[in-house]
């Protein structure tokens, strides 16, 4: 994934990680889109990795398979269920310069992904995430789902001061260093990751860039609703008590712009040994 341009200086890099639970019947054929269109318009030498969460059906089978298809397609599979537990894995393992999440349903629009890691391959912001609150997204989906969404992120203005439109959008992406320094202070190893990691990033003085996406909700998602929507009330409840004891104070690193074009040569810091778990590649 650590390509050298023509002038034989190293490019930088993205590693999208697609969190998969059961999703056998829908995964070749996403992750082959995902891939053709990268192949086909992004600039920046890249890898896709299908987490997968647990499964119990043949996912597994399916993410090994394509790993076998296309070249630059890798997968792990984790022996618990959670989003978070997956993207704190492979993110924190990376070796990309930068490292993002999409849902393998593909909601949001792929046009939008190149806007969304760009500022932070160039050292202009260090979170980003994708809006379907923004005045500018085009977002198709049932009146409940869009309650519910709008509710959730006005309790996080109010309870926790969030400055950020949209938490649960699954269309995100942080610089790895920076999350190799929150990631120990992130708990959540499920849907309430999202939540956390963009406000221990903003009570950091972390820059997070907001993109607008074209997302069209998907009528299969797993998401058990009030289940989810009770988890993130107890995580909201544990980070305003984090917040005021200063648990969230965090030493991260700081942006530095690049001083040429996006490409050029930066250190790249070595991850740590991952755990032990079963890799395709």
């Amino acid at each position: 994934m650590n390509e050298t341009n023509a002038r034989g200086v190293r490019q930088r890099s993205v590693e999208i990680v697609v969190p998969v639970y059961n999703e056998a019947h829908v995964l070749a054929e996403s992750i082959g889109r995902l891939h053709a269109y990268l192949e086909a318009s992004f600039p920046f030498p890249f890898r896709i990795t299908v987490a997968d969460n647990a499964s119990t059906d043949a996912t597994w089978q399916v993410a090994t398979d394509l790993t076998l298809r296309l070249p630059h397609v890798h997968a792990v599979h984790l022996d618990a269920k959670g989003r978070g537990r997956a993207l704190k894995h492979v993110w924190r393992n990376s070796t990309a310069d930068v490292v993002a999440y999409m849902d393998v349903d593909l909601s949001t629009g792929l046009a939008g992904f190149l806007p969304l890691v760009a500022p932070l391959l160039s050292g202009h912001s260090d979170v980003a995430i994708g809006s379907r609150l923004h005045r500018q997204s085009d977002v198709v989906r049932g009146p409940k789902r869009e309650f519910i969404s709008r509710s959730y992120n006005a309790l996080l203005r109010l309870g926790l001061a969030a400055r950020f439109s949209d938490a649960q959008c699954g269309f995100k992406a942080v610089r790895t260093d920076v999350f190799r320094a929150l990631a120990p202070h992130i708990e959540d190893n499920a849907w309430f990751f999202d939540t956390e990691l963009l406000v221990l990033a903003q009570r950091n003085g972390l820059r997070i860039h907001e993109v607008p996406v074209d997302w069209v909700d998907d009528p299969d998602s797993r998401v058990d609703i009030v289940r989810t929507a009770l988890d993130d009330l107890r995580g909201v409840r544990r980070m305003l008590r984090a917040g005021v004891t200063g648990r969230t104070r965090i030493p991260v690193p700081r942006r530095v712009p690049a001083q040429r074009p996006v490409g050029a040569p930066q250190h790249v810091t070595s991850s740590s040994p991952a755990p032990s778990l079963e890799y395709a590649s």
